[in-house]
């Protein structure tokens, strides 16, 4: 195994070792070496150590809910902050208590003390879906009768049993780093984030993004669709049209609520901002609005901050020197602020168009004067920075924040990342549009990630409305488009690992055709089809 290779229970940085990188792929400590191997081993400092962290803590939380509330089933609900909040079926009406949340914050305390062996191993097929479900794991024995491998790996702890979806840590003992938060109806898992691995930085509430998870969970159990099994019985039973129906039609219903709430303050609101992550459909969102206003009487029109670029001498640089593209003042805030204020004055503007080839802003004659009845729409990714449109008081403005924040779980205690959904869009997008490989995506997708934790996340908070954009039906579209993009990474290159991930997680799908989603889906922007020009 692996682990014969440690040379220490810890790295050297002090923090426990959790697993292995062998040959780009992450693997668990008692990964068998049969060939030969390149080893690094893995703390929670490592971007893929800190996920086997959190995976093993979310573990060790579902089995102290196991022993101390037998019956009961944790549910993983959504990421909150650097935490992950949670709920189970309890006897107490209003949710779970404030004591319940302290019997398992010493409980898994207790659990971490006795260091207990948290043991990976395969069992049959049959034997797996014959444990959950006499077990009343449902959602567990839901996903298994949907695959057949000849054998499924579980990971066990002291009488625990779940499935594998990813390496956990070897013992209870490695994860020492937490706190329960009770966050009535339920609680937080509070964990270190990537970025302070060492301990655990003061909780952050984000109350405005719960709501939608809320928002977005209700409506999945109305539905009776909170898990990847019970999408996958719908798409069995050919059922699927119907949901991509009603999945697409609550946006549809959000949208109108959006536009109404603008257009009954349409004295007073004169620019709208639109911002989000990367591929989270601010530009389709944008047009779907757009109609929605339409039919309120309002005319929209769009600038596109992309044509106040600055040109590449005047550009920031990263700390390697590199021009930060993403960073606030790529954009000529001066210009912009000045030509936002004019217009919402009533004045005429002429409006620049950057032109990418000869990388210089050019002025075409285009000339733009808001009328009574028009709005402007501006989206990008620093919408919602105060700096972007400051020469525009606040209460002129409209700000938007859309994400994907999927809320199906693989299975009750296993979460999807919502960055996961945002990365399989770009994946499809970029290869079919962009001319871009999958490798490719998966090479800059860290320096994504890092620009929206710098210019975007911070200021979700002055948004006032929020958007999901998440379709819970779309990977399964998405699966047979994304599998053959991953299969071209091969083990000889780093992002393997992260192929490798997506390519296991997929496998819990049933795929379906986009033949049934509608021309203006937010889905389509990614996929092709679209009823709008791009």
């Amino acid at each position: 195994m692996v682990k014969a290779l440690l040379p220490s229970p810890n790295g050297k940085n002090g923090l426990p070792c959790l697993g292995a990188m062998i040959n780009n792929d992450v693997s668990s400590l008692s990964y068998p070496l049969t060939v030969n191997s390149r080893v690094r081993f893995l703390t929670r400092a490592d971007p893929h150590g800190w996920r086997i962290y959190r995976r093993s803590l979310s573990f060790l939380v579902a089995k102290a809910v196991h022993d101390l509330f037998p019956g009961s089933l944790l549910t993983l609900e959504h990421s909150i902050g650097s935490g992950l909040y949670c709920t189970f079926k309890s006897d107490c009406h209003e949710g779970i208590t404030t004591a319940q949340v302290q019997q398992l914050r010493e409980h898994i305390q207790e659990l971490i003390d006795g260091n207990h062996p948290i043991e990976r191993r395969k069992i049959a097929y049959e034997d797996a879906v014959r444990e959950f479900k006499s077990s009343g794991q449902q959602d567990k024995f839901e996903l298994l009768i949907h695959r057949n491998p000849p054998h499924v790996v579980v990971y066990e702890c002291d009488g625990f049993t779940d499935l594998a979806h990813g390496p956990l840590a070897p013992s209870t003992g490695t994860l020492k780093t937490f706190d329960l938060i009770h966050y009535p109806p339920g609680f937080v898992i509070h964990l270190p984030n990537r970025e302070s691995p060492f301990e655990l930085t003061p909780f952050e509430d984000q109350p405005h993004l719960f709501q939608i998870y809320k928002e977005h969970k209700e409506w999945g159990r109305i539905l009776g669709v909170t898990t990847v099994g019970t999408l996958n019985e719908i798409i069995e039973k050919d059922e699927v049209d119907h949901f991509i129906r009603t999945a697409e039609a609550l946006h549809e219903k959000k949208l109108g609520h959006i536009a109404d709430a603008i257009a009954a303050a349409r004295d007073r609101i004169k620019l709208i901002l639109i911002a989000g992550p990367s591929c989270a459909g601010k530009t389709t969102f944008a047009k779907r609005l757009s109609t929605h206003l339409r039919v309120t009487g309002l005319r929209p029109v769009t600038i596109s901050i992309d044509n106040y670029f600055l040109e590449p001498d005047l550009n920031p640089t990263d700390e390697n020197g590199v021009p930060d593209f993403e960073h606030l003042e790529a954009v000529d805030l001066k210009q912009f602020n000045e030509d936002l204020s004019n217009l919402v004055s009533g004045e005429n503007v002429e409006i620049p168009t950057f032109n990418f080839v000869t990388k210089q802003r050019e002025y075409r004659d285009r000339r733009l004067k808001l009328a009574d009845d028009q709005i402007l729409i501006v989206e990008g990714i620093h919408g919602l920075n105060p700096r972007l449109t400051e020469a525009v008081s606040h209460d002129r403005k409209h700000r938007i924040f859309i994400s994907a924040l999927t809320q199906l779980n693989v299975d009750s205690n296993n979460r999807i990342p919502t960055t996961d959904n945002r990365l399989m869009r770009r994946l499809v997008r970029d290869h079919s549009y962009r001319g871009h490989s999958a490798l490719d995506t998966l090479e800059l997708w860290p320096s994504v990630r890092r620009g929206e934790k710098r210019w975007i996340f911070p200021f979700q908070g002055e948004a006032d409305t929020t958007f999901n954009s998440a379709l819970d039906y779309e990977l399964a579209v998405l699966k047979p488009k994304v599998e053959p993009l991953l299969t071209q990474i091969k083990p000889t290159q780093p992002e393997y690992c992260e192929a490798r991930r997506l390519s296991e997680f997929l496998l819990n799908f049933l795929p379906t055709n986009d033949r049934p989603v509608p021309r203006a889906s937010i889905l389509r922007e990614y996929i092709g089809g679209s009823a709008f020009r791009y």
